[in-house]
């Protein structure tokens, strides 16, 4: 499995979102719903416009954490995932046309089912390859939440509960802010005169 990063620059994140725009909506509110959930994209995929319409929050049980396996099903914990208004407003505005029960990402494969995390993969790296990124798949709109949220308040505790990580040293290096420091290190010593 490659390793991917952020999308940490504002420019390319409105780049990547107006190439996706220009293609499809449900691929632009794909990319959005991300970036402004945090969400891993299985949970991503899961959410049906019931879920979302008309909300300013959701709620899910996370499919891949430990946690979630060691649990019983009787005692089950569902996130609470608020929806900002710049989502809410896309949300809306996608969904106009839409049933209750269908996928949030239905896919125009068969009757109503998620694409599948193959697709999300692709859309992205379509998008990514458009736009001139490396390193990017389908934990991007993950990451790329976590480093805007670090970077207008720096709360590593905030970001570590949100992704349910068990230091905050894995949630700076999730998030790739330890990844900027190494390469300031690094880049620090063409300073020196040696």
């Amino acid at each position: 499995m490659n390793f991917v990063q952020p999308i940490r620059d504002l420019e390319k994140i409105s780049e990547v979102r107006a190439f996706l725009a220009n293609k499809n909506k449900r691929d632009e509110l794909l990319f959005c719903f991300g970036i402004f959930t945090g969400l891993r994209i299985s949970d991503i995929l899961s959410v049906k416009v019931q879920d979302v319409l008309g909300e300013d929050h959701f709620y899910i049980i996370e499919q891949k954490t430990k946690k979630a396996k060691q649990r019983s099903k009787k005692h089950t914990v569902r996130k609470r995932v608020p929806i900002v208004t710049k989502l809410q407003r896309l949300i809306n505005n996608y969904c106009a046309d839409m049933n209750q029960t269908d996928y949030l990402f239905k896919s125009r494969q068969g009757k109503n089912r998620p694409i599948t995390r193959v697709r999300a993969y692709d859309i992205l790296r379509e998008a990514a390859h458009h736009c001139v990124l490396k390193e990017i798949g389908t934990h991007t709109l993950r990451k790329t939440f976590g480093y805007l949220v670090y970077q207008n308040d720096k709360d590593v505790a905030l970001l570590q509960d949100i992704f349910n990580h068990s230091s905050q040293y894995i949630t700076l290096k999730y998030i790739g802010v330890n990844q900027d420091a190494i390469e300031e290190a690094y880049s620090a010593l063409n300073n020196l005169r040696i």
